[in-house]
């Protein structure tokens, strides 16, 4: 997993204006964590999704052929509209067919103070999550040597130990595939430049998430997992992560320009891409990110190309070999899937369908980079793009990815009937479901309220996924009504209902009632209303008995436990108002103290919860109290109770902040 980027911190910044304490600061935050999902290293990449398009018109004329006239053509008029359009400083593009480089380009500035343009053959990039290729790379080729199994407990393989949390041991097939059952683990992935960066194993140890899923059954991409593979690397080999990779796949494939070394090496650094949010705003630092293994490559197209190639011809490039071909062969092949129709893991390559072509590949993006790499292996073509700037309106190869293969292969037209659909009752699939990709250990398991996905039944028959409609084509299989997306539904190994969408890293899970938005929404504005209201009218009520010259008939002893219960109130309240604004920030070393000191506040506040149960006791005890007060007691003491049931659930008071 990677930096949080730059369009994830402009959204938190803008949520922090608004007014309420609402989690649609955290709905931005997991925008983040889903649309980056690459981005926080997640591979978010469009290359997992259906095509939109209905399959059943016939193209208009026959494609152009794929050569390199018409492929610069057709970049030199499209690529440099988008980086002005949307405000991104440079972008590098290089494709690959038939055992060549067909075509590799840079554009726009890598450097936009300095106008300095953008080269395919020496301007380093930033590939964040792209990186993990390579350290499966690595993986299977001490699997082919007979110093890794796959199928292997890793602890075998580590001088520390991954808990025993369930029966079956995690191995290195898991890692690659994503199920390994790890939780999402969010440290420090970007550090400014002058902190020291830590050993990969102090990292490991230091953010070794818990595990919530067996492995092998539920997937749940692991930025932590491939840091862990890329370990195993190092140990087994006896060589720093960052020298293994150089000598054995960058060498002799004829990648001088990439390194996963943090800094830079003095003689790359001059070449390194400047990084933007928005080229028409300043140029940002380079990140040094722990986990390197994971998404610390720097790298330029033309090494990238030859990356793909490799890959494309079994592991073999020119004279150099750095797989065997039947190691290649089953690191592409499918390893993992929950469902035949839908897509699955290769070992560490996404596997996607666009336009009835298989596809296999990866996205990344860190801070201000995006980058994505595909492999269409039946046409051996490999697609590279990555751009040095946030810029507006989301990655580019959401747009040029798509645009480029409807050029040069188009969806076939086809008289595909649709299926009819089953008896299922679609009502049984209505509900919220969670992704697996979550954090469920930590005080940042309350991203997951804003993750949640609605699934409606409607009286034709057919579904509503997030408002899309979908049509039933196979039984508990699902296809939009006006695209080609699928959702399959299943029950797991526990008979709790699930549905897997085109991302092969991840499933969603049905939640249960007390984790559902609206209920918790409700649940904490009400307390926090509650807790407002009653220091509110405590000035209030004083001046008006002061006006009317009224006196609070209270013992000592009430008087004191009234203004503990004031402080009860003023303690919650500043917990959840602070921690709005805290939790906009985290993860972030910097910010753990503050962070942990507010979190005394809130257990404090949680404490006295008990002083506020003893005080209602006391009041409906007391024949002489108003019956406004006893209601009020009583209100506080839901406010309370429902504060302290939030905080539990959601581990408000969870000192892991990862």
């Amino acid at each position: 997993m990677q930096a949080i980027p730059q369009d994830l911190l402009f959204g938190a910044r803008l949520l922090l204006k608004q007014p309420s304490f609402t989690l649609s600061a955290i709905s931005t935050l997991m925008l983040g964590i889903g649309v980056h999902t690459g981005v926080f290293g997640l591979a978010s990449s469009d290359f997992v999704k259906q095509d939109n398009r209905d399959s059943t018109q016939p193209a208009a004329k026959a494609p152009p052929a794929l050569t390199t006239e018409d492929v610069a053509a057709f970049f030199d008029g499209l690529l440099p509209q988008h980086l002005q359009r949307a405000d991104i400083a440079g972008a590098v593009v290089a494709v690959v067919k038939d055992s060549r480089v067909l075509f590799a380009r840079g554009y726009g500035y890598a450097d936009v103070a300095a106008k300095r343009p953008v080269s395919s053959d020496d301007t380093l990039f930033r590939v964040a999550s792209v990186s993990k290729l390579f350290t499966w790379t690595a993986v299977m080729q001490l699997v082919e040597q007979g110093k890794l199994d796959l199928d292997r407990d890793v602890n075998q393989y580590l001088d520390f130990q991954i808990p025993a949390t369930y029966p079956q041991p995690i191995t290195l097939r898991h890692l690659m595939t994503h199920t390994s059952g790890l939780q999402m683990a969010f440290p420090d992935h970007a550090r400014w430049p002058g902190t020291s960066l830590w050993p990969l194993r102090e990292y490991l140890l230091k953010y070794l998430p818990p595990r919530i899923f067996p492995p092998g059954d539920t997937p749940a991409y692991s930025n932590y997992g491939a840091a862990l593979a890329g370990y195993i690397v190092q140990r087994v080999s006896g060589q720093p992560f960052e020298e293994y990779v150089a000598e054995h796949i960058f060498k002799p494939l004829g990648m001088p320009h990439s390194t996963f070394a943090q800094p830079l090496p003095a003689a790359l650094k001059p070449l390194m891409s400047q990084g933007y949010g928005l080229a028409s705003g300043p140029a940002g630092q380079f990140y040094l990110s722990p986990g390197s293994p994971s998404g610390g490559l720097s790298t330029t197209a033309a090494d990238m190309a030859r990356f793909m190639l490799a890959h494309l011809q079994d592991g073999n490039l020119e004279e150099a070999r750095i797989l065997k071909p039947e190691t290649a062969q089953m690191m592409h092949s499918r390893q993992f899937g929950l469902h035949p129709s839908m897509n699955g893991m290769a070992l560490g390559f996404v596997e996607g369908r666009y336009n009835d072509y298989r596809l296999i590949g990866h996205s990344g993006g860190l801070r201000s980079f995006s980058s994505q790499l595909y492999l269409v292996p039946s046409l051996h073509l490999g697609f590279f793009i990555s751009q040095n700037s946030s810029g507006r309106g989301g990655p580019l190869h959401n747009l040029i990815w798509p645009t480029f293969f409807d050029r040069y292969f188009p969806l076939a037209p086809t008289d595909a009937k649709e299926t009819a659909p089953s008896t299922a009752d679609a009502r049984a699939l209505s509900g919220l479901y969670k992704q697996s990709l979550r954090f469920d250990s930590s005080i940042l398991r309350l991203v997951t309220l804003r993750t949640l996905r609605r699934v409606v039944a409607n009286t034709d028959g057919t579904i509503a996924l997030d408002g899309k409609r979908m049509r039933e084509v196979e039984p508990l299989l699902y296809r939009a009504i006006d695209g080609q997306e699928r959702v399959a539904f299943r029950k797991n190994a526990a008979g709790h209902l699930e549905f897997i969408d085109d991302f092969p890293y991840r499933v969603y899970q049905r939640v249960p009632w007390y984790e559902k938005e609206r209920l918790n929404v409700r649940v904490i504005y009400a307390s926090a209303g509650v807790f407002a209201l009653t220091l509110l009218l405590w000035p209030v009520a004083a001046l008006t008995r002061r006006y009317f010259g009224r006196s609070l008939k209270l013992s000592p002893a009430d008087r004191r436990i009234r203004l503990l219960v004031r402080l009860v109130c003023a303690l919650n309240l500043i917990f959840l108002w602070a921690g709005y604004e805290m939790f906009l920030r985290l993860p972030n070393p910097a910010l753990n103290g503050r962070a942990h000191l507010l979190q005394a506040v809130g257990i404090v506040g949680a404490s006295g919860t008990l002083i506020v149960l003893y005080d209602t006791v006391r009041c409906w005890a007391d024949r002489e109290r108003w019956w406004f007060s006893k209601i009020h007691a009583v209100a506080l003491s839901l406010a309370c109770l429902g504060f302290v049931g939030f905080a539990l659930l959601w581990h408000l008071f969870d000192f892991a902040m990862g």
